[in-house]
């Protein structure tokens, strides 16, 4: 027989329901919904997801992905995206030498409810209902058991570690992780039997209930020490008042979509943008506990009036992440920038992908210099621009460029700087220099034009801050792309150290995605990725014709074998529209270029088809690895009509805006609004705009336009007009300045 109150949570899951059963959503925070790209197109699916914006707890049941329907516990928060979850707890009932504790726990999907705020499922097993609400540094679980069963806990670490009781009703664990530490203090709403199950370096503790009622649980996490995350807990949760909680975590998340208000769209859309929205909170986390903050960076605990946040991917967050956050969350992005000038000042360099525990050096890239760039063109400059500019600069000129690689330079860094590319190796010429990654390889392509990108914006800043001598080096090596142009296929293609062509299948070669030339993705991704210097770039391809004409085919060109084997090379590469990738970051851009060559129709057709095709409000959704809010952050500039194409200029591309009206709620207390008038899934095409009232017959606008609360008007239509923003003048700016 189940309980009264599962027969209540039914009621609650069907009323949940409500925005998939034809009911319009009441709020904005009900349009959200975290199973959306749960199940991977090839690599990592999303997580449903139950965390405050941007705060360190975050909590989601341990499976494979949304098609298992078994889970291994839940957590009771991760470490970094991605990254293993810290403690776990598992409810059941009966022997814990017998029965289901040797299976992982049974749902139905149809039971679950995953919510920004609130998740709940139904163990159907063991009839145990499971529920979470997530604090900042604090979380809250109750489990509703059957009546007629032993209720039981079971506590299980993920990294060595110990767990003590302090009484009946309390417990400390501790985790110890890449060299830190996470502790949790915990407290029941009733008395446990505790039981200590020594397993290596993994203990289990065991928490044995005999009161009727539900079994609530809440604890506090921190970084810092014991004593530390018995004051988060009390500073957050003082009272057993799960539905107070619940409360107070969904109006902090209607306040934090409420930034962006859209009108018009259809249902699906607005699912798909406003869980678009929240997946770009989940990164980065702020772990400041009571103005102290444990580093992983030096190793110590320091005190700061200032937040203090972690867990970037700057090689994916640079194009849309951080510029998005420019325009919702100033005062915040500030912040984190000031942590990465911190993390420099501890490590010693400025950091790659900062996580929780250590700078990760994935991927290639420093490409946080142009997060800089862009925040101080920006207006965001609440930061110790001098020492941000040492890292950078340090970064550019003493660190390695090798993929996946920390520490100084090496001879190819070397070669570089006097050749002005990154050399390769023919194919199956063996690897001579030891740094470089036995799977990453050298990228050389790849490598090449990310610091390229890099030191275009290291010279702009050098420009910004009057090191004249800076801006003018940094300014010559950002044209180094040239170097790797081959003019007969219009691709960016490698060359070895004597400077001679590698003949090479800019589709298919270069071992598993790519990586001894590109990365992840093949040369038909590559050949566009110079977003600082798109018309130098059109001028090389011979023209807006021969430029327009090479981008359409890249959408039309076919892969050239089996999409077995294509996936089997490159299974980052998602998301295929003839070579374009839409599910993979370094395309993002790619659709918007239209804009500079005189034929922003195309741009206009392309977005609202990769939208309409690759991101769908159901478990697929998600083209490709959506990597905690890049991927995402495209989908909110795209459906507003907007994008930043070249990150450190400080102007938007416009596109085709999903809905009839966006308006942006500034902190600076401006609102920016965006009216696309009849727009629809069949009128697509802007027809003629206007900025504050004036005509506006260039495809752009710029940040200070955003900021000062601007009003863009569009008209609408079903076919193109073929001369809006046509001419040369119309194009966004993005030229590289030649000095001599």
């Amino acid at each position: 027989m189940r309980t009264n109150s599962f027969r209540i949570f039914i009621l609650l899951t069907i009323l949940l329901a409500g925005c998939h059963s034809g009911e319009k959503p009441v709020s904005l925070v009900d349009y959200v919904d975290p199973t959306i790209g749960n199940v991977g197109h090839l690599l990592q699916p999303t997580r449903p997801t139950a965390q405050l914006p941007n705060q360190m707890i975050r909590m989601h049941p341990v499976r494979a992905d949304y098609l298992d329907d078994q889970i291994d516990f839940f957590p009771l928060t991760i470490s970094s995206h991605r990254q293993p979850p810290l403690f776990g707890v598992l409810p059941g009932t009966g022997n814990p030498n017998a029965g289901n504790w040797k299976n992982r726990q049974t749902y139905d999907h149809d039971l679950e409810v995953t919510k920004p705020y609130y998740y709940s499922t139904y163990l159907i097993d063991e009839d145990i209902t499971a529920e979470f609400i997530p604090g900042a540094k604090t979380g809250f679980f109750t489990f509703t058991f059957p009546e007629e069963n032993n209720q039981k806990l079971k506590f299980n670490l993920v990294h060595e570690g110990t767990w003590n009781i302090i009484s009946e009703n309390i417990l400390i664990g501790i985790e110890e992780f890449e060299g830190m530490k996470a502790f949790v203090y915990g407290e029941f709403n009733q008395n446990a039997h505790f039981s200590l199950e020594e397993n290596n370096q993994k203990p289990t503790l065991w928490a044995d209930f005999t009161s009727t009622g539900p079994v609530e649980f809440k604890y506090g996490i921190s970084f810092i020490d014991e004593e530390q995350a018995k004051r988060n807990l009390e500073n957050e949760i003082p009272e057993w008042d799960f539905g107070g909680m619940k409360k107070r975590a969904r109006n902090i998340w209607e306040e934090a979509l409420g930034r962006i208000e859209v009108k018009g769209g259809t249902e699906a859309q607005k699912r798909t943008f406003y869980t678009s929205l929240y997946r770009t909170c989940e990164r980065m986390i702020n772990i400041s506990e009571e103005g102290r903050y444990y580093s992983a960076y030096d190793r110590k605990v320091h005190e700061s009036d200032r937040d203090f946040y972690v867990d970037d991917w700057v090689w994916d967050s640079y194009l849309t992440h951080h510029p998005l956050r420019m325009i919702t969350d100033t005062k915040k992005q500030a912040d984190m920038l000031d942590s990465y000038v911190k993390m420099y000042e501890q490590g010693g360099w400025m950091p790659q992908f900062p996580l929780l525990f250590k700078d990760n050096p994935a991927m290639h890239g420093f490409h946080s210099t142009i997060v800089f760039l862009d925040a101080w063109r920006k207006d965001i400059r609440n930061f110790d621009v001098e020492k941000a500019y040492e890292g950078m600069k340090k970064n550019a000129t003493d660190a390695t460029m090798l993929p996946w690689q920390n520490g100084p330079k090496t001879v190819l860094d070397e070669f570089y700087r006097e050749h002005g590319y990154y050399p390769a190796l023919k194919p199956g010429e063996p690897e001579t220099v030891p740094e470089v990654h036995d799977f990453e390889k050298r990228q050389s392509v790849a490598v090449t034009l990310a610091h390229n990108y890099d030191d275009w914006a290291l010279g702009q800043m050098a420009k910004e801050l009057g090191y004249e001598n800076d801006y003018l080096y940094f300014n010559r090596e950002a044209a180094n792309y040239r170097n790797l142009y081959q003019a007969e296929t219009k691709l960016m293609m490698p060359k070895d150290a004597e400077g001679k062509w590698i003949d090479i299948d800019p589709k298919f070669d270069g071992g598993p995605g790519g990586r001894d030339y590109y990365d992840e993705n093949n040369g038909y991704t590559y050949q566009w990725n110079v977003q600082h210097d798109i018309h130098g770039l059109i001028d090389l391809m011979g023209g807006r014709e021969e430029f327009t004409q090479t981008l359409d085919q890249l959408f039309r060109e076919s892969l050239g074998r089996p999409k077995y084997r294509f996936w089997n090379m490159f299974p980052d590469a998602t998301g295929m529209v003839g070579q374009y990738s839409m599910g993979n970051e370094p395309s993002f851009h790619i659709p918007y270029l239209y804009n500079f060559a005189g034929e922003p129709w195309k741009t206009q057709k392309r977005i609202r088809f990769l939208l309409d095709v690759w991101f769908k409000d159901n478990i697929f959704g998600i083209p490709g690895d959506e990597d905690g809010g890049a991927m995402t952050a495209f989908v909110v500039f795209s459906a507003i009509g907007f994008y930043p194409v070249t990150p450190g200029i400080p102007v938007y591309s416009l596109g085709s805006p999903l809905f009839e009206e966006v308006k942006i709620n500034l902190e600076n207390g401006n609102v920016f609004s965006l009216k696309a008038k009849n727009c629809s899934e069949v009128n697509k095409y802007i027809q003629s705009a206007r900025l504050n009232g004036e005509p506006l017959n260039r495809t752009w606008f710029t940040h200070e336009d955003l900021m000062n609360g601007a009003a863009i008007e569009l008209e609408m239509g079903p076919k193109p007009n073929k001369k809006w923003g046509a001419e040369p003048s119309a194009a966004p700016p993005s030229k590289l300045e030649f000095t001599k």
